[in-house]
């Protein structure tokens, strides 16, 4: 019972869910102040979901079962992977050995969720989308194992949360260190893609193709793809500072470092054209790489 209170409240999807919806709002209101708008309230992303999940859900002709069921998958993995991380940060105990790697594997299910789903819609915009969103997967998860991996090297070659966290709190946070701040950097950049975000968010890119991988959406599907969005905002810079600023995880510092790491989210997106999918994949397996390789070469050196 313990577990799935866990899972479904807290720290799992509901508690998860609204830190994303509410970190949401907060980057649309930066956005608009910088485009001397207004705004929406605070409550609109939440608004938002409600109405999508009674409006209709239109099932695209010759859609399979997988157009429906992939938002789920996707969801579903990133609830499990703010489970993991909320009761993490509150007591390490609950770690177990390799949960480090059944959390990569889990980051890449959204993603791959999206290339389902849309593939399912036989909509040719979609598949435009489909084809960009798994280019720009091949393109930034060499450069964010990479980074991962310098964590790995400076924690001894452990591949356990409870691990790194001690050896932070031992060593200090990996951020204050060569490597670990360009592997931070790069793990920074790949956040961005993972989100969605500008300037990687060519798989939606609504000026060209008309949303993309979710022109087909409607109804609950399309507020489920909404809210597996709205974990991931919460649970990708929670999971860098468990990686790289872990030195003091109390309540006041935990959220000042997610806060500052979602400033960071913000200017990104604010300051950047969106990139074509050819300039991201030469951005990731260029200087992200190389950058992503310079951190591992600093980490076995011990710097």
């Amino acid at each position: 019972m313990k577990l799935l209170f866990n899972y479904l409240i807290f720290p799992g999807f509901l508690f998860s869910a609204c830190i994303g919806l509410f970190a949401g709002w907060v980057d649309r209101k930066v956005t608009a102040r910088i485009q001397w708008r207004v705004g929406p309230p605070w409550h609109q992303n939440f608004t938002d979901i409600i109405k999508l999940l009674g409006k209709e859900t239109i099932f695209p002709e010759g859609a399979r079962l997988t157009f429906l069921f992939s938002p789920y998958l996707g969801l579903l993995s990133a609830s499990l992977v703010a489970t993991i991380l909320g009761m993490v940060t509150q007591s390490s105990w609950v770690s177990f050995t390799g949960d480090l790697i059944v959390i990569l594997y889990l980051l890449v299910i959204p993603a791959i969720a999206i290339i389902i789903g849309a593939s399912s819609s036989g909509n040719p915009l979609a598949s435009v989308g489909v084809s960009r969103e798994m280019k720009l997967v091949l393109a930034y998860e060499l450069p964010f194992i990479l980074s991962i991996i310098t964590v790995i090297i400076k924690c001894g070659g452990v591949i356990r949360l409870e691990s790194i966290l001690n050896h932070q709190a031992n060593f200090g946070s990996h951020l204050f260190s060569w490597s670990g701040a360009l592997a931070f950097l790069v793990a920074i950049l790949c956040m961005q893609a993972k989100l969605g975000f500008v300037p990687f968010d060519a798989s939606e890119a609504e000026q060209e193709i008309m949303a993309g991988v979710f022109i087909e959406y409607s109804g609950l599907p399309l507020a489920i793809f909404k809210l597996t969005k709205a974990v991931l905002l919460y649970i990708m810079p929670l999971f860098l500072i468990i990686l790289f600023w872990a030195k003091d995880l109390s309540p006041l510092a935990l959220i000042g470092k997610y806060i500052a790491i979602l400033v960071i989210i913000i200017l990104i997106k604010n300051t950047n054209p969106r990139l074509r999918i050819d300039q991201a994949l030469r951005f990731f397996w260029g200087p992200v790489t190389m950058v992503a390789l310079v951190a591992v070469t600093l980490a076995i050196f011990g710097l």
